[in-house]
């Protein structure tokens, strides 16, 4: 005869890994920035988790545009409070309601933009790597007089790669440039050179524009001319 207390304890184990694999198969990214950022871009917490159910409800559940009731009963909160942040939001350009038409169903729809949120938060990035240089040149002593001219060249070079994606970068995607400058060390006219390279290409995306620069790198291209050169051999198949 099988041990009740047997039987309790796997039900239990399966129900928990039922759980376990309910949590892990709907999950939700947001990006670091908007928690580390949020209280300098003046966010409340309630604010911050109203944003956070946005990104959920449309990355978990594929509802671009859920109803004030349905944000309430997730946040406890009347739906006249709902109602308030998200016009505050709006207000302030973290996000937006953009009209879309589904021309096979014939249908029109609504789903809420967050683009200004990221653009908010790309600012934020780009200046706090900016300070952190700041701070790291003068910590080791050197001559801090160049230190607002390389603050404006990566500023300039955040704004060339938002004209050449037509739309403002990431937290991510800034990050990713702060990455190649500080950790990679590679120079700022062969990663503009990069993007040029992949918008000749056609494939404007930073993995293709990583992958240029990784096999510049392996191939021991160290400036612009280098990288004129190694283009040509590559393109006339002489490598």
């Amino acid at each position: 005869m099988i041990n009740r207390e047997s039987m309790e304890e796997t039900g239990s184990k399966a129900w928990l890994s039922g759980v376990a694999y309910g949590l892990t198969s709907g999950t939700a990214q947001l990006p670091y920035a908007l928690l580390r950022f949020y209280h300098q871009l003046g966010l409340s917490d309630a604010e911050v988790l109203l944003l956070i159910q946005l990104l959920g409800y449309r990355q978990a559940e594929f509802n671009e545009f859920p109803t004030l009731e349905e944000l309430a009963g997730r946040m406890g909160l009347a739906p006249e409070g709902i109602a308030r942040m998200l016009q505050r939001l709006m207000r302030d350009g973290y996000i937006s309601i953009d009209e879309h038409r589904d021309e096979e169903r014939d249908i029109q729809y609504e789903r809420y933009d967050l683009h200004g949120l990221y653009a908010k938060l790309a600012t934020c990035v780009a200046e706090d790597a900016a300070a952190a240089r700041q701070q790291q040149m003068s910590m080791t002593a050197r001559p801090n007089s160049n230190s607002v001219q390389i603050e404006e060249e990566e500023r300039n070079m955040f704004s060339i790669f938002e004209k050449e994606f037509g739309r403002p970068l990431s937290p991510m995607e800034c990050e990713t440039i702060s990455s190649w400058l500080d950790q990679d060390r590679y120079q700022e006219e062969l990663i503009l050179m990069a993007l040029k390279e992949a918008v000749f290409a056609g494939k404007v995306h930073f993995r293709y524009i990583d992958r240029i620069l990784l096999e510049w790198s392996r191939n021991r291209v160290k400036n612009v001319q280098d990288a004129k050169a190694y283009t040509q051999r590559f393109r006339s198949g002489g490598r």
